[in-house]
């Protein structure tokens, strides 16, 4: 990673700027992933986004390099886990180091609330997500459910201290 400023700052419900950053960020990212030739607009990434953030307890961790939004996650604890919903770096920023930045910052935040477990579902075949997954400590479970795109997602599952 260069030696630019990096920081990671919680967001809440309400925070309609952040929240407009996140949707920029996972539409670029998922064009990437998924290969397609236009972006999705935020105004359509927005509609997750909304939608997990009125979860009760639902945190957005807004990554930014140089004062810029380049990375974000979406997390809420639920049952005995804290899950998370979206992990993307903007395309323009992959393989700097910030994915592994960001999931410790995720990991970090749920032992700062009294979370021991984290849990996240990833595309089956989304292999660059999956490598950084398990480089930081998550570890994949036999759990796998299909998107309505006919996708298979699998759910990964990571115990940061504490009770499991």
């Amino acid at each position: 990673m260069s030696s630019s400023q990096v920081t990671v700052t919680a967001h809440a419900a309400g925070s309609t700027d952040a929240m407009a950053e996140a949707a920029s960020i996972w539409a670029s990212a998922k064009a990437r992933r998924d290969e397609a030739p236009v972006p999705d607009t935020v105004e359509k990434s927005l509609t997750g986004i909304r939608h997990r953030m009125g979860m009760d307890g639902a945190t957005l961790l807004l990554v930014e390099r140089d004062a810029q939004a380049v990375a974000f996650a979406l997390l809420a604890p639920r049952d005995n886990a804290v899950e998370v919903f979206y992990v993307a770096v903007h395309a323009d920023h992959w393989g700097g180091g910030l994915a592994t930045h960001l999931l410790r910052a995720i990991a970090d935040h749920a032992q700062r609330a009294g979370h021991s477990t984290l849990e996240l579902w990833v595309i089956e075949d989304n292999h660059r997500a999956i490598s950084t997954y398990e480089r930081a400590g998550w570890n994949a479970t036999d759990e796998l459910q299909t998107q309505p795109s006919g996708r298979t997602e699998r759910r990964l599952r990571r115990h940061v201290g504490g009770r499991p």
